[in-house]
C-alpha cells in the first residue's frame, strides 16, 4: 500500500518522544483500512504533533528551563544586514515562523517560532523541550530579544505559533500546548492564546479549548490554530478539531472559532464554523477594513483522488458564529498521486521534507470587499507523479484566487508560473491594494534543489514581479543537522522537516512588507563536532 494510503501511525514517540517536535502538519489523505484490515473513515488525517521528526534522536523530553514572565531569555547583537537571524538561542532548530508589526509603533515587531531547547545532562543524555518564544524587536528588526510566553511547566511542548496585533497595539500569540503522560504518549493538545499590552515583553495565557484523549484513543485532537485581530481589544482564533474514535481513527474534522473583545482577558466558548463540511483543516482568519471576518480552510471532499477544496466562511465578529458560507474557492491539486512521497508525507523533487498545499486568506485594506486566497499545488506537474522523489520531476506553483464580493464568488485559480518548486506561500495586501506573496522558491536553481525566500508582487494585470528576499540559499536536500534521514545515498542526511509554513506581513498603512522564514544557511553543531545545516528564523524588509 502506498504511504499516502496507509493508515495513520501512532508509534512516533519511539525515539525521543518525537511526537511533538513540530506541531503543525495535517496531511489529509485517503485511508481505506486500518492495521487489522477493518474499514476506517475514508479520510485519514495525520495529526502533526504525533508524527513529527526529532532534531536529536537520542533525546528525551525534560522539564522546561526556568523562565520568568517579562524577563528576557537572551538578546541578539544589533545587525543592519539585509537578512537578520532573530534567534539568540543557537545550535538548536527554529521553524514555522509568523510575523506581525505593531500598527501604533512600526519599529515594534513580534515573531512567533517553533523554538527547540536542547541540553546535555551530567550523564551525557540529551534533554529537550519545545517551547515557543516571543521574538521581539523595538528597533525595526535590528535587535531581537526572546521572551517567554509562560513561566509555568504546564506544557513540555508548544507549536503552531501565530501572532497578530490589533489596531491599538495589543499583541496576541496563539499556540498549541502538549503534555506528556508517559515516555511514549502525550495528551491531545490544548489551544492556548497569550496576550501582551507592552509590545511582547509580558504575556498572559488563556486556554481557549482543551483537547481530550491521547495518542490512539477516543477524543478530540485540536490542531493548527491561527489568530487575527482588529480594533481595540478584538481578536479571533480558529482551529481544527479532529474527532477520533477507537485506535485513533478520525471520524470528522471541523473548524472552530473563539473571539475576545477585552484584549485577550476572556474568550468566548468555541463554536463550529465549517458548516456541514466535516473533513476540514488548516484554517486561517482575516479581517477586512470594515471589520468583517473571514476564515479560509481546506476540506477533503474528493475521496477518489484525495484532493482538497479551499473553502471560505464569513463569521460574526461579535460572536465568532458562522453567518455565511462555506463558499467554494477552488479545487486544489494536492491528492494521492499529485506529489512524490517520502516518509509517508508529500514532498518535492530530490527531497524528503514534508509539505502540503496550504496557504492563507488575506483582505485588501484599500478595497473592503476584496479577498485573496493563496496556496501552492501541482497542477503544472506531469501526472501521475512518481512516488519516489528521486525519480520525480516536480513543478509546484503558487496559485491565487480572488473575490471582490466578500467571498461569495471567486476567480478561476491562476498559477504564478515559475521554474522549479514554490511552496508554503503567504499572501498580504499592502495599503495600496497590491497583493504581496512570500514563498519558498527554487526557481533560480536548475537542479530544483536549493531554495530562496522570495516576494511575488502583483502588477494588477495578472502578472507578478519576483524579488529574492534571502541573501543566501538554503539546501534541504543533504547535510542537515537536525531532522536528517538518508533515502538516497546521493543525498545524505536530507532534511525531513523545515516547518509547515513561514509568512510575511505588511507594515500597517504602508506599502512595505516584512518577511520571516526558515533559513538553513548557518551551520549548527550539537553536540560539539556534530554539524550540518541549521534551521533559523530569518527576518528581512522585503519591500
Amino acid at each position: 500500500m502506498s504511504p499516502t494510503l496507509r493508515r495513520r501511525s501512532r508509534h512516533a514517540l519511539a525515539v525521543v518522544a518525537a511526537a511533538l517536535l513540530a506541531a503543525s502538519f495535517l496531511n489529509a489523505t485517503p485511508a481505506y483500512a486500518d492495521d487489522d484490515g477493518d474499514l476506517t473513515q475514508p479520510i485519514d488525517f495525520t495529526h502533526n504533533g504525533v508524527d513529527a521528526p526529532a532534531p536529536v534522536t537520542s533525546a528525551v523530553f525534560g522539564s522546561s528551563p526556568g523562565a520568568k514572565i517579562g524577563t528576557p531569555i537572551c538578546t541578539t547583537a544589533t545587525s543592519t544586514a539585509a537578512n537578520v537571524n532573530t534567534a539568540c538561542e543557537h545550535n538548536v532548530p527554529h521553524n514555522e515562523t509568523s510575523i506581525a508589526v505593531n500598527p501604533t509603533d512600526h519599529d515594534n515587531l513580534i515573531g512567533g517560532v517553533n523554538d527547540y531547547q536542547l541540553a546535555v545532562n551530567n550523564g551525557g543524555h540529551v534533554s529537550e523541550t519545545l517551547l515557543s518564544r516571543a521574538h521581539v524587536s523595538f528597533d525595526g528588526g535590528q535587535t531581537w530579544t526572546e521572551y517567554p510566553l509562560d513561566a509555568s511547566s504546564t506544557y513540555q511542548a508548544t507549536g503552531d505559533p501565530a501572532v497578530a496585533f490589533d489596531a491599538s497595539g495589543q499583541a496576541y500569540y496563539a499556540t498549541l500546548g502538549f503534555r506528556f503522560v508517559g515516555p511514549a504518549s502525550e495528551t491531545s493538545p490544548d489551544v492556548v492564546v497569550h496576550a501582551s499590552a507592552d509590545g511582547g515583553k509580558t504575556w498572559n495565557s488563556k486556554v481557549i479549548a482543551s483537547g481530550s484523549g491521547n495518542a490512539g484513543s477516543v477524543g478530540d485532537f485540536l490542531d493548527k490554530e491561527y489568530v487575527a485581530a482588529w480594533g481595540d481589544g478584538n481578536a479571533i482564533v480558529t482551529y481544527g478539531d479532529f474527532r477520533d474514535i477507537q485506535k485513533g481513527s478520525t471520524i470528522n474534522a471541523r473548524i472552530h472559532a473563539s473571539v475576545t473583545h477585552d484584549g485577550g482577558r476572556t474568550w468566548s466558548k468555541p463554536v463550529i464554523i465549517s458548516g456541514n463540511l466535516d473533513q476540514a483543516f488548516v484554517s486561517i482568519p482575516t479581517v477586512t477594513p470594515d471589520n468583517r471576518v473571514f476564515v479560509a480552510f481546506l476540506n477533503t471532499g474528493d475521496l477518489t483522488t484525495g484532493r482538497d477544496t479551499y473553502e471560505v466562511v464569513e463569521v460574526d465578529p461579535a460572536t465568532g458564529n458562522r453567518i455565511a458560507g462555506p463558499f467554494d474557492v477552488a479545487l486544489v491539486i494536492d491528492g494521492a498521486t499529485d506529489y512524490p512521497i517520502a516518509l509517508g508525507r508529500q514532498t518535492y523533487q530530490d527531497s524528503i521534507f514534508r509539505s502540503w498545499a496550504a496557504g492563507n486568506i488575506t483582505a485588501d485594506p484599500a478595497h473592503p470587499g476584496t479577498l485573496a486566497v493563496v496556496w501552492s499545488d501541482m497542477r503544472n506537474t506531469a501526472h501521475p507523479v512518481p512516488e519516489n522523489p528521486y525519480e520525480a520531476v516536480t513543478n509546484s506553483d503558487v496559485i491565487v484566487s480572488e473575490s471582490t464580493d466578500y467571498g461569495r464568488t471567486w476567480s478561476e485559480p491562476a498559477a504564478i508560473e515559475l521554474a522549479g518548486d514554490q511552496w508554503m506561500p503567504w499572501g498580504a495586501f499592502d495599503a495600496s491594494g497590491v497583493l504581496q506573496i512570500g514563498t519558498f522558491d527554487r526557481s533560480d536553481d536548475a537542479a530544483n534543489h536549493v531554495y530562496d525566500y522570495s516576494l511575488l508582487s502583483s502588477d494588477g494585470t495578472g502578472g507578478y514581479t519576483r524579488d529574492v528576499v534571502s541573501t543566501e540559499t538554503s539546501d534541504p536536500t543533504k547535510d542537515d543537522r537536525w531532522f536528517a534521514a538518508t533515502l538516497d545515498p546521493a543525498f545524505p542526511k536530507a532534511s525531513s522537516f523545515i516547518g509547515d509554513y513561514s509568512n510575511i506581513a505588511v507594515v500597517p498603512g504602508t506599502t512595505h512588507t516584512v518577511a520571516y522564514w526558515t533559513d538553513m544557511r548557518e551551520q549548527a553543531c550539537f553536540p560539539a563536532g556534530t554539524c550540518g545545516h541549521g534551521e533559523d528564523p530569518y527576518f528581512a524588509y522585503a519591500s
